[in-house]
């Protein structure tokens, strides 16, 4: 697959109980019949491990169903989710057969203000078909490049980031989200909410850490072309043809240690380091 449709949420929310409304939504996408639809994150239930009602298991047989209406791959933000004694802040991915094939667990808290919420150490990355990887984390993992790193380091072509931030940090946010997408290479999409639960200011960025869609504070539905032959050519070739970050990694002895999971097999696929005659060329 070359050419993947996300269909974007970014909604007027209220603090909870959202459910009946991100529903409507989502199937307001019917007729455009994207390959991926995104929400932000906590968009159903709002913030507060402690309220169980607002668990995963409590809504997973009913997005399932969505999903499985659309024919389309659906991440509707995150829940929080008990393990054991734990409980964790995650983003379910359901297959266009309403199956969970993923659950990307929050690598950051957005500590100490999201309390209650275990740290996790998990990358999340599934495939959409057999050549194409779409990378998953949450929000205030934005924050720690290490947590794109490990995903570009995997294979990941797009990371998809449920967000749900209301604060006035959001704008450095949007200069992270571009500077990810240059620095790994990939498209990064970043969703927010807005109303009760966030500031908005979604925003999508290409292999070239160019805007290619930035929401303001109001709700806002928009769809997303992204062509991967951008991701593969600036992967291969570099950034303009020129700067090729993710080989440099790759080749360096002693930064490539410190990640052990890797996908050696795409690395070594990407080629060597080579230098373009003409730097200013197209």
């Amino acid at each position: 697959m070359s050419q993947i449709k996300v269909g974007c949420l970014q909604l007027q929310l209220k603090k909870s109980d959202n459910f009946e409304l991100v529903k409507e939504k989502i199937l307001n996408f019917k007729q455009d019949k994207c390959d991926i639809i995104v929400l932000s994150e906590l968009c159903v239930g709002g913030p507060g491990a402690s309220n169980a009602e607002h668990y995963l298991d409590n809504y997973q047989d009913k997005f399932s169903a969505i999903a499985k209406e659309l024919n389309t791959w659906l991440i509707p933000g995150t829940f929080y989710e008990q393990v054991n004694d734990q409980v964790f802040n995650v983003a379910p991915v359901f297959n266009p057969e309403g199956k969970i094939i993923q659950k990307c667990r929050k690598n950051f808290p957005w500590l100490p203000y999201e309390k209650e919420v275990a740290l996790s150490e998990d990358i999340c990355i599934f495939n959409i078909d057999e050549f194409t990887k779409v990378g998953v984390h949450i929000c205030y993992d934005l924050w720690f490049p290490e947590t794109s790193r490990a995903l570009a380091l995997n294979g990941a072509e797009i990371i998809i980031n449920p967000t749900l931030t209301p604060t006035k940090d959001r704008d450095i946010e949007q200069i992270m989200v571009q500077a990810t997408a240059a620095q790994q290479q990939l498209f990064y999409i970043d969703i927010n909410g807005s109303g009760e639960q966030g500031c908005g200011k979604s925003i999508v960025c290409n292999p070239d850490g160019e805007i290619m869609h930035q929401s303001d504070s109001k709700e806002d539905k928009f769809i997303i072309n992204l062509d991967l032959n951008h991701v593969r050519d600036s992967r291969k070739h570099g950034i303009y043809g020129l700067g090729q970050p993710l080989k440099s990694f790759r080749d360096h002895k002693h930064f490539n240690k410190m990640y052990s999971k890797k996908d050696e097999e795409f690395l070594n696929s990407l080629g060597p380091l080579a230098e373009k005659k003409n730097k200013n060329e197209n």
